[in-house]
């Protein structure tokens, strides 16, 4: 049963529309919209490079395309068919992108296509009951193959993103420290280079002087 439907743009993971009745029914709804925040946000920093892929969390399991710079995602119990959930997937990607194809790059406030949340409900509709015999008939579709998309774990995946995160803040971090550190070794270089050659300066200075006022007197 499909639980949570959203649509964002993933140079940004701005959420563009979603399923505005999504999770009122689910235990920890919260949670699982933070993860697709996170996911979303993952995204976003291109540490997922696979445009179809589904995603194990806890009895659910999430599932996105990404076409055209927009990920469709969509979560469903671990029990519904993956190719019906891609299936549902492709039929948001065809509408929305018919619809609203032209504004997507140009939105700049969240759920600015909040209105397709009519056809998002319209077609969830179509695709609970498994048993219809529209949906059997999508099963039994050997042109629809969905045996090649990856499957992993949210935490693995949210983890290797808080990963790259960590590394990036590290590199940031030392690059840092290195100028600081390069500038430091040229603080001491100048001041060494001061110590030495300040007495001889001040010597011949005052040679300097010496035989100015000798030349002055003579």
């Amino acid at each position: 049963m499909v639980k949570m439907t959203t649509i964002a743009r993933v140079t940004d993971g701005l959420p563009l529309a979603e399923g505005l009745d999504d999770g009122r029914d689910l235990v920890d709804a919260e949670m699982y919209k933070q993860q697709v925040k996170a996911l979303f946000k993952n995204l976003s920093k291109g540490h997922n490079e696979a445009s179809r892929m589904s995603i194990e969390t806890g009895p659910y399991v999430f599932h996105y395309i990404i076409e055209g710079r927009v990920c469709y995602l969509t979560m469903c119990d671990r029990s519904y068919p993956k190719k019906l959930a891609f299936q549902y997937l492709e039929d948001l990607k065809n509408e929305f992108e018919r619809v609203n194809g032209a504004q997507i790059e140009t939105a700049a406030r969240p759920y600015a296509f909040i209105k397709f949340d009519t056809f998002i409900q319209k077609t969830k509709k179509l695709y609970q009951d498994t048993r219809t015999q529209r949906n059997i008939a999508k099963l039994n579709d050997e042109l629809y193959e969905v045996h090649q998309i990856m499957t992993r774990n949210v935490q693995e995946v949210l983890g290797v993103g808080e990963k790259l995160d960590q590394v990036s803040q590290i590199s940031s971090r030392l690059t840092s420290e290195s100028r600081i550190y390069a500038d430091k070794a040229r603080d001491l270089n100048r001041q060494a280079l001061i110590r030495k050659w300040a007495p001889v300066a001040i010597v011949l200075g005052v040679v300097f002087l010496l035989f100015w006022v000798k030349a002055k007197l003579w």
